[in-house]
């Protein structure tokens, strides 16, 4: 009897061993963890970029830049004749047009490098759940083992009682 308890223990000190060793393996994985996902240092154009996709992609560029349009309609139709940009409004066209021509590709950029730091989390993540699912399936088997030694351990005990049972309806 003793012997499997002395094999239980074993088997919850290698349990525990196991545990700590993994949980140490994920604070180091966690201390370098944003190493991996942070961006390197940003050129001049990756920063410029950023910023063109922060402020374009916002509301108040969008109120702005239609307010400024609206006025320049407006002061445009007011004039008449001498309107510096008369209707059809080809030079508010062409300037509109340059800004699409330049912010598109900046904003592109922008997204390509958030998708690259995104695929790099997905795979840090991915990483880790297969991890806990390793985990997980060694703690399942050993609980397995530590169970069936448990039914063992009862079924030996059944069995001792049942022959003590016998030995005194014998007396």
């Amino acid at each position: 009897m003793s012997s499997q308890r002395h094999e239980e223990l074993m088997v919850l000190e290698s349990l525990r061993a196991h545990r700590k060793k993994h949980r140490e393996q994920a604070l180091q994985l966690k201390s370098t963890d944003h190493l991996q996902i942070a961006t390197p240092r940003l050129t001049l154009g990756q920063h410029v970029s950023d910023l063109v996709a922060r402020t374009v992609g916002s509301w108040r560029f969008i109120i702005i830049q239609s307010i400024l349009i609206v006025i320049w309609m407006v002061g445009n139709t007011h004039f008449g004749n001498q309107a510096w940009d008369p209707y059809p409004f080809i030079l508010l066209n062409l300037i509109l047009s340059f800004q699409a021509a330049y912010t598109a590709p900046a904003i592109l950029m922008s997204q390509n490098r958030q998708e690259a730091r995104d695929r790099r989390r997905a795979e840090l993540d991915y990483q880790i759940n297969l991890k806990a699912e390793l985990e997980i399936r060694h703690i399942q088997e050993k609980l397995d083992y530590l169970l069936t030694k448990q039914w063992q351990r009862l079924s030996e005990m059944q069995h001792m009682q049942m022959e003590l049972m016998q030995n005194k309806s014998h007396i």
